[in-house]
């Protein structure tokens, strides 16, 4: 899909949001009223924790920039969305998956073994908490924040290590590289589940936010893989 070619589609035009922030920095990290009320009812603790406090814990360990706002007629980016479906053994798509320029991959989904079929590159890996991996130091963490605990758990992570327990046992620590971590923001989910999954479900699927982060930050989006 060529993000380009959809711009006759009605269809799209209706949902594509061109200026929605896609990544959380100190600069956007205020949430209007709609979207803190729909993300804070996703908080599975009645004391989540500070959502402004945590956010500058973040982004002063964390890297504070804008990203991917380099939209313009001449950039050509091309991004393969892999996903974890058995179909794509006997594929023989990993040379495919692998020309692109970026190669986002979803939870704890392998590479090694099975390359001939789903590639060996990764430049952005979206997790969660709960299917955290390790990852090599050229690969980018992507947050997926379903809640203020996930951001807490990042930050521990990387520091203090005490997190060991959202809903369920996690990791209390991951091998990542700090410089090359990425949060979604929560405004974009919310517009994900409004827009693209027209309020179906309680929030949209890790796969599906993939995709609408993909066709955000690249021009060409390939899938399925």
């Amino acid at each position: 899909m060529c993000v380009a070619d959809t711009a006759n589609s009605k269809w799209f035009r209706e949902r594509f949001e061109p200026n929605v922030p896609i990544l959380l920095d100190s600069t956007n990290s205020v949430l209007n009223v709609n979207v803190s009320k729909w993300w804070m009812g996703l908080q599975h603790s009645e004391n989540p924790g500070n959502y402004t406090e945590v956010v500058d814990q973040l982004f002063s360990f964390f890297p504070d920039k804008d990203h991917y706002s380099d939209a313009s007629p001449d950039r050509c980016r091309s991004c393969a969305v892999v996903g974890n479906s058995g179909n794509l053994l006997g594929s023989h798509y990993g040379p495919l998956i692998d020309l692109h320029d970026f190669v986002l991959r979803i939870n704890r989904g392998l590479t090694k073994g099975y390359e001939k079929d789903v590639g060996s590159k990764t430049t952005h890996r979206i997790l969660y908490p709960e299917s955290i991996m390790d990852l090599d130091n050229s690969t980018h963490l992507v947050l997926l924040p379903f809640k203020i605990l996930d951001m807490r758990w990042l930050l521990s992570a990387f520091t203090t290590k005490n997190i060991t327990y959202t809903y369920i046992p996690v990791a209390s620590t991951i091998k990542a590289n700090k410089d090359k971590v990425m949060i979604l923001h929560p405004e974009f989910l919310k517009y994900v589940y409004d827009k693209w999954a027209e309020g179906h479900g309680r929030y949209p699927s890790t796969g599906f936010i993939t995709l609408l982060f993909a066709l955000h930050i690249c021009d060409e989006v390939k899938l399925p893989f």
